[in-house]
């Protein structure tokens, strides 16, 4: 049984880029966004993590601290870090997870044994302040993740969480909202005085600015 939306992220002792880390007490307070990757030096994962780093200040306006991860050990990561900030024009930062020994993945249901026994898939998690996994999301090992569409989602938890709203498909900042059905009229008067426009009983859209 893999990990679920609301469980809370397991805690774990490791070493990393950045020194041995407690998950949970590094995580303290901050929003992460937890990614894996099959190998160090292959192409789609020196890409992912050259974009995480280039993303860095948007990241940390948002209050989110990235943590990547592989199999390998925090020498081989160090030596990719070279190759990534090298050929991706950057500064990689965010510590890097060394799980030679499997244990994070498999902790974290990474191992998928239809794409290989011994690589991590490329999982994500957005991950809380309260420790609570928000969003999974699990991609092939030949295809990149698309970090659009990650700052998007976190966008849409952080403000969804702030105004007790629900965010539309493709919603983005600006964006009108939809009142949650379980918020009655009377009480969305209170909560959302500027008016609504009601489609159905059940969709109805607001402006938040």
């Amino acid at each position: 049984m893999g990990l679920r939306i609301g469980d809370i992220a397991p805690d774990f002792d490791i070493e990393t880029t950045k020194g041995k880390i407690n998950f949970h007490e590094w995580a303290k307070g901050n929003w992460v966004f937890f990614f894996s990757h099959p190998a160090d030096y292959t192409p789609v994962c020196t890409t992912e993590m050259g974009r995480t780093s280039q993303l860095a200040s948007e990241f940390a306006k948002r209050n989110v601290l990235p943590l990547g991860l592989s199999t390998d050990t925090v020498d081989e990561h160090l030596g990719w870090i070279n190759d990534v900030n090298d050929t991706q024009n950057t500064d990689l930062q965010f510590p890097i997870v060394a799980d030679k020994g499997k244990k994070v993945a498999e902790l974290y249901d990474m191992i998928h044994s239809g794409e290989s026994d011994t690589a991590a898939v490329r999982s994500v998690f957005i991950i809380d302040p309260n420790h609570k996994i928000r969003l999974t999301m699990t991609y092939p090992m030949a295809v990149g993740r698309n970090f659009d569409e990650i700052l998007r989602v976190i966008d849409a938890l952080q403000f969804s969480d702030k105004h007790n709203v629900a965010c539309p498909a493709d919603w983005r900042p600006g964006e009108k909202v939809i009142i949650k059905p379980t918020v009655s009229n009377e009480e969305a008067e209170k909560l959302f005085p500027q008016g609504w426009d009601e489609l159905r009983p059940y969709l109805r859209f607001t402006e938040i600015k």
